[in-house]
C-alpha cells in the first residue's frame, strides 16, 4: 500500500475557481469525521500486507480540523497497518488558519509536511479568487510555520488569472524562492464547469483568462526554475534538492492508494478505480446503514495504458520501452512507439537516455500531445 488520502469536505468560503467537493457549512462535520473513521476500519483489508508510505489530508480545508482530530486519523492508520518510519504526512492548510495556536497543535501531531494554499502574494488576485486570507497572511503563515519547526513546506500558486500581471507572477516566484521553501505547485488557472467563475464569465461579470498570458507566465516559470536550478519534475510541480512530493508521486506512477471521505478516489494499483459519493449527508447515511457509498470501474488494458501515458508523460522521467513492456507486454508498444517517433519529429517530445519526455515546446501543448497518444478503449 503506497498512500492514504483523507478528503475533508469543509471550507470557510467558496473560491470562485474551485470544483472540488466541499461544504461551507460545518453542520455535519462531526458526523462526517465519525463516518470516515468507520470507512477506514471497514477497509482494513485493503491496508493490510503493505507499508503505508504517505498520508495526505486534502479537501476542502483540512486545517479547519483540530490537531486532535487530525492525529486521531493518523493513529487509526498506525493501529491498522504498518506506517513507514519516514512516511510523508501532508496537511493542506489555508494561511488564515495557520496562526500560532493552530501551529502549536499541529506540531504535536505526526504531520510533517504542510501544503499551504497561498495562490498569490497579492491582494488583487486573492480578492478576485475569493480567497479567505489576505496577502500579508500568506507570507506570515509560512514564516510562522517555519518558526514552529515545519521545514517541509509546499505552497500552491496560480498563474494566468486576469488580475495577475507578469510582474506580479515573477514576484510571486521570487517570494517563494526567498522564503527557502523546498517545493512549489504552480497551476494554470482553468475554468471548470459549474464553478462560480464559470457562471460569472457566462454572465459577463468577469473576464475569462487569456491563453496568451498563461503562456507568457508559464515561460516565466520555466525560465525562473532553470535559472535557479529548481527541478521541474512534473508539469505543475517544482522541487529543490530532490524534495519531490511522495504522495502525489503515487498517482503519477500508478501506485495503489485508498481514499477516505466524501468524493475521495481510490485505486488498487491494478485495474480497479473507485470514488465515494460526493454528498456529506448521503455519505453519512450510507455508512450508518451499511449501504454502498461508492461507484467503481474496472479498467481494460487500453484504459490502463492511457492512464499510464497521461500521468507518466507529465513527469521529467517520461516513458521508456522497458518499463512499458514490463507493465503491459510488448503487443501495444509498436503503436505507441510510432506515435512517439512522430512527436519527436514535431519536436514536442525528445528522446533522452531511452526515455521519451516532453520537450520545452511540448510542455506548452502537453494535453494535446497526450491526447494524440491515447489508444481507443
Amino acid at each position: 500500500m503506497a498512500g492514504i488520502y483523507f478528503h475533508i469536505p469543509f471550507c470557510k468560503q467558496a473560491c470562485h475557481y474551485c470544483d472540488f467537493y466541499f461544504s461551507t457549512s460545518q453542520k455535519y462535520k462531526d458526523q462526517v469525521l465519525a463516518a470516515m473513521h468507520k470507512e477506514l476500519h471497514a477497509r482494513v483489508g485493503e491496508l493490510s500486507g503493505g507499508v503505508v508510505k504517505s498520508i495526505y489530508f486534502g479537501g476542502g480545508t483540512p486545517s479547519l480540523l483540530s490537531g486532535q482530530e487530525i492525529q486521531s486519523f493518523i493513529e487509526a492508520v498506525s493501529a491498522m497497518t504498518e506506517l513507514s518510519k519516514d512516511a510523508e504526512i501532508t496537511l493542506e492548510a489555508n494561511p488564515d488558519d495557520l496562526m500560532s495556536e493552530k501551529l502549536q497543535e499541529l506540531a504535536q501531531t505526526k504531520v510533517n509536511r504542510l501544503s499551504i494554499g497561498v495562490q498569490s502574494f497579492f491582494t488583487v488576485d486573492l480578492k478576485w479568487m475569493n480567497r479567505a486570507h489576505h496577502a500579508e497572511q500568506a507570507k506570515e503563515s509560512i514564516q510562522l510555520a517555519q518558526q514552529h519547526g515545519f521545514k517541509n513546506i509546499t505552497i500552491d500558486l496560480i498563474y494566468g488569472s486576469p488580475t495577475t500581471t507578469n510582474e506580479h507572477w515573477q514576484e510571486n516566484l521570487k517570494i517563494w524562492h526567498e522564503l527557502n521553501l523546498p517545493h512549489l505547485s504552480a497551476y494554470c488557472l482553468t475554468v471548470e464547469q459549474n464553478t462560480a467563475l464559470h457562471h460569472a464569465i457566462k454572465k459577463g461579470l468577469t473576464q475569462p483568462p487569456k491563453e496568451k498570458k498563461a503562456v507568457e507566465q508559464f515561460e516565466i516559470l520555466l525560465d525562473f526554475c532553470a535559472h535557479h536550478e529548481i527541478d521541474a519534475y512534473e508539469i505543475s510541480n517544482y522541487a529543490k534538492d530532490g524534495n519531490h512530493a511522495k504522495h502525489n508521486s503515487t498517482y503519477w506512477f500508478g501506485k495503489p492508494y485508498v481514499g477516505i471521505g466524501p468524493s475521495a478516489h481510490s485505486f488498487d494499483g491494478n485495474n480497479i478505480r473507485r470514488w465515494n459519493v460526493a454528498n456529506n449527508q448521503k455519505y453519512i447515511k450510507s455508512i450508518a446503514e451499511h449501504q454502498q457509498y461508492w461507484d467503481e470501474e474496472t479498467l481494460n488494458e487500453n484504459d490502463r495504458i492511457n492512464e499510464y501515458l497521461m500521468t507518466r508523460l507529465r513527469t521529467k522521467w517520461g516513458i521508456t520501452k522497458s518499463d512499458f513492456v514490463n507493465q503491459f507486454g510488448d503487443g501495444k508498444w509498436p503503436l505507441v512507439a510510432n506515435e512517439f517517433e512522430r512527436l519527436v519529429r514535431e519536436k514536442v517530445v525528445v528522446e533522452q537516455d531511452e526515455n521519451y519526455v516532453l520537450s520545452r515546446k511540448g510542455k506548452f501543448v502537453a494535453d494535446h500531445v497526450i491526447r494524440t497518444l491515447l489508444l481507443v478503449s
